[in-house]
């Protein structure tokens, strides 16, 4: 009776106040979000923590997020079935780890592909052509995009320990190389490396102990991981690359009303704007890298041949991958992201 009592007066509060012109309060939607990443990768962290802050501030009332890190709520390969299943309803993501699931991000760490992404940052940011073919395949999984941070991040390069340097492509050969992309995979395979998968959260004592030999890593996760007390050298051979989403499942997104949207997107904006820009050129270029020199690291620049001969073992690769998303959308897609059309 009390139960009955109370929802019937709130609902004539309510038309009431709809009577009265004085439209009734509505409930603040809260959003639970999620990634596995840590804040001690600060350049990644710095991203969605500033996603976090702009939304929480941009109407209090209307919208807020729930959000966990460090995957306190969901390791990284529970993120996205939890998506699908609307256990949560938001997540960052990494694109790389994802790239057998939804194909189309494999796009974004290609090799030879990547650093024309990398130097043309504006072909990723929303509304981009590339975005948008991204975002459209995306759509038919049901899978809204919301942003890719503005870009990727600097593509992968091989690091290797003192005892096992690789300086060249020759020095590939034989070495066991920890490896995350299935499109960097097949590339050391082919210059004779064994391909070794193993999560960042390992690599330390992996390259410590000797179980592999180098690695294809971005420096976010060299200096997220203290791996450069365990690395001596590193290849400038830019492997393979990565983006990082935002990603809501569309019937969700569609769900949330015109003021929620605007709230999300005042978040979805910064980061576009910021995310990528930030950890190029603020954390790698002019903090990371000169640290990681000035300690001894040794450095070594891919030559034109190494370039040429990467772009001929990657031909298969892309194909492989055009393969799996569709001729037209595969070609269309290295297109745009080469700058061959707009």
């Amino acid at each position: 009776m009390i139960r009955r009592h109370f929802l019937g007066a709130a609902s004539a509060l309510a038309i009431l106040a709809t009577i009265a012109g004085v439209p009734a309060a509505q409930a603040q939607e809260t959003l639970t979000g999620v990634t596995y990443i840590p804040p001690s990768y600060e350049d990644l962290a710095y991203g969605y923590q500033g996603f976090v802050e702009a939304v929480n501030k941009a109407d209090p009332d209307v919208l807020q997020l729930d959000f966990y890190d460090s995957g306190r709520l969901l390791k990284a390969d529970e993120q996205l079935p939890a998506l699908r299943s609307g256990n949560i309803d938001l997540m960052f993501h990494t694109t790389s780890y994802v790239t057998r699931s939804l194909p189309i991000l494999g796009i974004l760490g290609l090799p030879g592909v990547v650093e024309a992404l990398y130097e043309n940052p504006d072909r990723l940011k929303r509304g981009s052509p590339l975005f948008e073919l991204i975002a459209g395949e995306l759509e038919k999984q049901d899978l809204k995009l919301l942003t890719l941070g503005g870009g990727i991040f600097e593509p992968e390069y091989i690091w290797s320990t003192a005892n096992a340097p690789v300086t060249s492509i020759d020095d590939i050969k034989g070495k066991k190389v920890r490896v995350v992309s299935y499109e960097a995979t097949d590339v050391i395979e082919d210059f004779g490396g064994a391909a070794v998968r193993v999560p960042s959260s390992e690599l330390y004592l992996a390259l410590q102990r000797g179980t592999v030999d180098a690695a294809v890593a971005t420096i976010s996760t060299i200096n997220g991981r203290d791996l450069n007390e365990q690395t001596a050298n590193v290849y400038r051979l830019p492997l393979t690359a990565f983006a990082i989403g935002i990603f809501m499942r569309k019937d969700r997104y569609d769900a949330l009303s015109d003021e929620e949207k605007a709230a999300l997107d005042a978040g979805v904006e910064w980061f576009d704007a910021e995310s990528v820009k930030a950890a190029n050129e603020e954390y790698f270029a002019k903090q990371y890298w000169p640290a990681f020199k000035e300690a001894g690291l040794s450095e070594y620049q891919a030559d034109e041949a190494a370039m040429q001969k990467l772009d001929e073992v990657s031909e298969d690769v892309r194909e492989e991958w055009i393969g799996q998303v569709g001729d037209e959308v595969g070609r269309r897609a290295i297109a745009l992201a080469l700058g061959k059309e707009s």
